[in-house]
């Protein structure tokens, strides 16, 4: 969802702002009916000049073989074998489109739109921060990348901070033998293909990330040019859409102002059943009313956190009926919701006071375009570096101890984390820091700001091109 609720964004901004026509493909993973369930709450286009066209589901469990359980090489395989469908669906298009703007993971359709002499863009989901260090990753010598995944050194990116080792990214220390493995070269390959575009649109703004976008613009690593185009969340680009009904939301206007705490972990990640059992624990000690959306566990023994699914969340039981016994206990202090909550709605609602949240970027822009200050717990891919963002650069968000080792994280931790947030003095300052940078981003997508300025000579550039 991080990365196709941005992609939806964008393409209503280009339809609503600039005319064009817009064609969005999708590529599955699942034909599950709880994924196309949630794939059809997130898909709702506002105009008939945007289309999505959802192509079929991909298995690639027959390619994984031993990288079954690694996330990239999981998406990167479903990304490749999805450009027949691709390829064909554009050859069918009666008008060819002008330009191409892939995902991070589909840089590889970026030849396809060089032989239909479309222009070529990346849509990076994630922080420039992020971008800085992918794109740089092919400078990188195996020594220096050695140095830091087995003498734990900060891995240095021009023009900005270092990346701490406890904060790296899990594709990044891949390496056998002084020799980087198959996934983290599939990630060289895709951060050269990023490098290569015409142009490389980044889901943040200026005044966010000036270091970071600084250090893009100065290097000439890259050869197109930087479109910092965000925030593109939702609803916050498009405040009179269309609300979603859920009864979690009906709770939430019966709530005082601040008083809930917003626990999710995203659509991707999952934690063990002891974990969950302690965040269970910790929203009740905490005594502060709660939205937690839960998903199944992780069943790898020793694993605190995966990429699958305490709870038999279809059925909102699991096996030894703890789930019933703890929302019995607190029925009168918040909800406990399976799989999937609309997240957007939910925290634009002046009831929710702060989020426990993993740190992907999209739920990273969603609080922080609405005001609403963060309990950080990453979990995986480049979150840690979100999280160090939030905690050690912007001041909007507390973090977890304990979450860099693997340890499951305690419920007096967690108690204690959510009162510092919803009930000391300290919640207040990171309240007031984090109001600040929700106006810096509405000012960055008005007329005068500096997104709005990158969208409009994105479209200038596509426009000549015609």
């Amino acid at each position: 969802m991080g990365h196709l609720i941005p992609m939806l964004e964008l393409g209503e901004c280009l339809v609503s702002r600039h005319g064009f026509n817009v064609t969005i493909f999708f590529a599955t993973v699942t034909s599950s009916t709880t994924h196309s369930q949630i794939i059809q709450q997130t898909i709702n286009p506002k105009s008939n000049a945007l289309n999505v066209v959802v192509l079929p589901p991909i298995d690639v469990s027959s390619k994984l073989g031993a990288l079954n359980s690694e996330l990239l090489a999981h998406i990167m395989f479903i990304m490749e074998e999805s450009l027949p469908f691709l390829r064909s669906s554009i050859l069918s298009m009666k008008v060819r489109p002008t330009a191409l703007i892939v995902d991070t993971f589909g840089t590889n359709a970026l030849a396809m739109a060089r032989d239909f002499n479309m222009l070529r863009y990346v849509f990076f989901t994630c922080s420039a921060w992020t971008l800085a260090l992918c794109v740089y990753l092919p400078t990188i010598d195996n020594e220096l990348l050695s140095r830091h995944v087995k003498h734990h050194e900060p891995l240095p990116i021009p023009g900005c901070k270092p990346v701490r080792f406890e904060d790296t990214m899990g594709s990044l220390i891949l390496v056998k033998d002084d020799e980087p493995m198959m996934v983290h070269q599939m990630l060289v390959k895709m951060a050269m293909n990023i490098g290569d575009a015409d142009g490389i649109l980044v889901n943040t703004w200026q005044d966010l990330e000036p270091m970071a976008l600084e250090s893009l613009l100065r290097v000439g690593i890259i050869r197109g040019r930087i479109y910092p185009v965000g925030p593109l969340v939702r609803g916050f680009n498009n405040p009179s859409r269309t609300k979603k009904e859920h009864q979690v939301l009906s709770w939430l206007d019966q709530q005082p102002a601040g008083s809930v705490i917003f626990a999710s972990f995203g659509s991707g990640g999952t934690m063990s059943e002891a974990q969950m059992e302690e965040i269970a624990f910790g929203l009740e000690l905490s005594e502060q009313r709660f939205i937690w959306v839960v998903r199944s566990p992780c069943k790898e023994e020793n694993d605190t956190v995966t990429h699958g699914s305490y709870f038999d969340v279809e059925n909102e039981k699991n096996m030894d009926g703890s789930l019933e016994k703890f929302m019995s206990r607190t029925y009168k202090l918040g909800h406990v919701v399976p799989m999937w909550a609309p997240q957007a709605e939910i925290l634009e609602h002046s009831s929710v006071g702060a989020f426990m949240t993993h740190c992907g970027w999209n739920s990273t822009l969603e609080a922080i375009t609405n005001g609403v200050l963060m309990i950080a717990w990453p979990l995986y891919a480049e979150q840690k570096m979100n999280a160090a963002t939030l905690t050690e650069e912007l001041g909007v968000a507390i973090r977890v101890k304990g979450e860099n080792k693997g340890d499951v994280v305690g419920r007096k931790e967690i108690q204690r984390l959510i009162r510092r947030v919803m009930v000391e003095e300290e919640g207040s300052c990171m309240k007031d820091k984090v109001k600040e940078l929700e106006r810096s981003a509405k000012m960055a997508l008005s007329e005068a700001g500096s997104s709005f300025d990158s969208l409009h000579q994105l479209a200038c550039h596509c426009k000549a091109h015609m």
